[in-house]
């Protein structure tokens, strides 16, 4: 998935209410950049630390940058934007790129189900055996140990909710699955912070104890654009 409008280098002066984040342009600029992403951002917002913001002439937005990319400086990238995940995985699912996940016809976004939740896809296949799918999607950025992705990197009551409403499902004689996506270029396995939220590390031994597929897919990501990588493995 190509950024639709060319990324441009900032650095970061600070990240505040979660949702904004103040940075200066390499002309020297200070401006105001929405930040798409409602997690803790932990190790990823330090002050100084080189970022890419994607522009918008949008007159419906008031903020006129939003925080895309951390740039590491040592050839690797994190992804900070929670909503690229499901652009890219949609792409892929749609071209059956992703193995585990081939065989289905309709790829249906954001279907409610359960207790007022959303499911990020819906797969339907042509054949009736192979039913309907529920795939759920979290982006992964904390590294906290060399290599190593863990979720979640703050407190998420909707997480666990989400891994409950998978566990129904499978109950219900469905398939459920949890995909996690790892938004850095430096992981080649993923695991729970379990320290971090030990309800959602109980949520997830249950979904997985009841039949809820894991798996965790990497990312290829450049400031031009942002892909489905390779399969990682998961120690959870």
């Amino acid at each position: 998935m190509e950024f639709p409008t060319p990324l441009i280098p900032a650095r970061l002066i600070r990240r505040y209410k979660r949702f904004l984040a103040d940075v200066t342009l390499e002309d020297g600029r200070e401006v105001t950049a929405h930040c798409a992403n409602p997690g803790s951002m932990m190790g990823l917002a330090d002050p100084g630390c080189k970022i890419w913001l994607e522009p918008n002439d949008d007159p419906k937005k008031k903020l006129k940058f939003g925080w895309r990319l951390v740039d590491h400086e040592n050839g690797h990238f994190t992804g900070v934007d929670t909503s690229v995940p499901n652009r890219a995985l949609k792409a892929a699912l749609e071209a059956h790129e992703i193995p585990e996940l081939g065989p289905y016809e309709t790829v249906r976004p954001e279907v409610k189900y359960g207790e007022n939740s959303r499911i990020d896809f819906l797969l339907e296949g042509a054949a009736p055996e192979t039913g309907l799918t529920y795939v759920e999607v979290k982006s992964v950025t904390l590294n906290r140990t060399p290599g190593l992705a863990e979720f979640p990197d703050s407190v998420t009551k909707r997480g666990a909710k989400h891994l409950a409403e998978l566990t129904n499902m499978m109950r219900e004689g469905h398939r459920a699955v949890m995909l996690y996506l790892v938004q850095r270029t430096d992981c080649d396995r993923f695991d729970l912070a379990r320290d971090i939220d030990p309800a959602y590390a109980a949520a997830y031994e249950i979904a997985h104890a009841a039949g809820v597929e894991v798996i965790c897919y990497g990312t290829n990501i450049t400031s031009q654009s942002i892909e489905i990588g390779k399969p990682l493995a998961v120690l959870a």
